[in-house]
């Protein structure tokens, strides 16, 4: 059931990848913000698909209220992160925040009495340094402040971590239900956000914006369930450090599909995540 657990959270963390992959490219060719706006509405209407498909019990408060919590983390950090990279050194918030996405749920799967042998320890003390290594993007030295970069990718990678701890806590006894409260929340937070984008759309605006937002969307949704069961199947530990590598297939696609330069640091990332997953899972 463990090695299920971690299959699990390896296929989360390739279809987080590529949602951000087509977001992010999508995000280049159309106003950023619109297609932030169509992924959260997506995930509202997956999520809601998701509860009649997938089986579970009726939830209880609690589940939805971890659900809803989820979807705190989820706009948290998604604000956090695009408004550290806009204003700071991609070199700074991105690893800071990824690195922190995977500790904090990690630390708690520790203290709730996850219990990891010596090989997968292994697995997570390389996947730390794996994960910054891959999410490390240039930046000039000038650029941004120090202390107001990690702050920014401190807050992201907690509210990332937060919704990984409260999937985590919500279970899959009711299904899919955690789902749909955190992605009304989510989009909640998203649309107060993109309000100002939203009013100066057009038709015209909007059509690219489904286009790219339409499949990350979808991804991300599957993401998210994959996460969920994951959690259920195996240790909050093992599932929050593998889902984290996300970055690496956002990397290897970008590398794959757009021709873009894979820089040193990135491949030393990206050799020392496959490490990390192999200790993980003999572990």
């Amino acid at each position: 059931m463990v090695i299920v657990g971690a299959l699990l959270a390896l296929l989360a963390a390739v279809s987080y990848g590529a949602g951000d992959f087509v977001g992010g490219v999508g995000g280049r060719r159309t106003v950023p913000a619109l297609v932030t706006v169509v992924i959260q509405v997506v995930g509202v209407l997956s999520a809601a698909l998701a509860v009649l498909v997938v089986p579970g019990g009726a939830p209880t408060a609690a589940v939805l209220a971890w659900g809803a919590l989820s979807g705190v983390g989820s706009g948290i950090g998604n604000a956090a992160l695009f408004r550290g990279l806009a204003l700071g050194r991609m070199s700074v918030v991105a690893p800071v925040s990824a690195v922190t996405t995977a500790l904090l749920p990690a630390l708690a799967g520790v203290l709730d009495g996850d219990r990891l042998s010596g090989l997968a320890w292994a697995g997570v003390a390389v996947a730390l340094p794996a994960i910054a290594l891959v999410s490390r993007e240039p930046g000039g030295a000038d650029a941004g402040e120090p202390l107001r970069d990690v702050r920014y990718g401190l807050l992201a990678g907690t509210g990332f971590g937060l919704l990984f701890i409260a999937l985590d806590r919500a279970g899959t006894a009711a299904g899919a239900w955690p789902l749909l409260p955190g992605q009304l929340v989510a989009v909640a937070v998203v649309a107060a956000l993109a309000g100002p984008a939203m009013r100066r759309a057009d038709r015209a605006g909007w059509g690219p914006a489904v286009r790219w937002g339409l499949p990350s969307g979808l991804l991300g949704a599957a993401a998210n369930l994959l996460f969920l069961a994951a959690t259920g199947r195996g240790q909050l530990t093992v599932a929050a450090v593998l889902t984290a590598l996300y970055p690496a297939v956002t990397v290897l696609l970008a590398a794959t599909v757009l021709r873009e330069r894979l820089r040193a640091v990135q491949a030393v990332g990206l050799a020392a995540a496959g490490v990390a997953v192999t200790l993980v899972v003999l572990g």
